[in-house]
């Protein structure tokens, strides 16, 4: 099993590429603002409670996004292999996902970092919010707040998975094409060692 994670601030074009390399390699999706948003979408308890801190730039609580996610990997045990798409996003986070990868006998090969600047980061978003219809993508404030709030928790993580040589930095600014083939040249050669 080859599992990976896709890292980066909002707006980095981490769901584009998702998509590309999920095809490409066959894996599963694990998208924790994909899970959330479909709960908000369905007006459950969770997705009302994550949706009051998604409107504020804030994160949703570990204790909910983690019970997720254990419970999205058993729904597909037979998997090639899974790209996690903002998870984990704390240290916490990242030290029970480990835990549980372990505890499912895997772990993750790779982390691919996407860099971009705050700039094109603010001007995607907006340009996002025009058409996505998600309330934290029109709010330049609010956008601003999620980039520190990444900035000041979510960076951590990186420097997390550091100690174990598993992240590699991307340059998240270019043509779609470009960054693709930065990354897939990233997994590539990790899959040749996992081979």
């Amino acid at each position: 099993m080859f599992n990976l994670i896709l890292f980066g601030p909002p707006g980095s074009g981490k769901g584009t590429q998702s998509e590309k390399l999920i095809e490409k390699y066959g894996l599963i999706h694990l998208s924790t603002g994909n899970l959330l948003r479909e709960e908000i979408a369905n007006k459950t308890a969770l997705g009302l409670e994550a949706k009051s801190f998604m409107d504020k730039g804030q994160l949703v609580p570990d204790e909910v996004v983690i019970g997720m996610v254990g419970s999205f990997f058993d729904k597909h045990k037979d998997a090639k292999g899974f790209l996690f798409d903002g998870f984990p996003r704390t240290n916490a986070q990242a030290e029970a996902l480990d835990k549980l990868l372990t505890f499912k006998n895997t772990s993750i090969a790779v982390v691919l970092a996407l860099q971009v600047s705050e700039e094109e980061l603010v001007k995607r978003l907006l340009g996002r919010g025009l058409t996505s219809g998600r309330s934290d993508d029109t709010n330049e404030t609010v956008i601003r707040a999620r980039i520190v709030e990444y900035n000041v928790k979510t960076a951590a993580v990186a420097d997390y998975y550091k100690q174990f040589d598993k992240v590699e930095d991307i340059a998240g600014e270019g043509s779609v094409d470009d960054i693709l083939a930065s990354l897939c040249q990233s997994i590539d050669a990790r899959m040749s060692k996992v081979a």
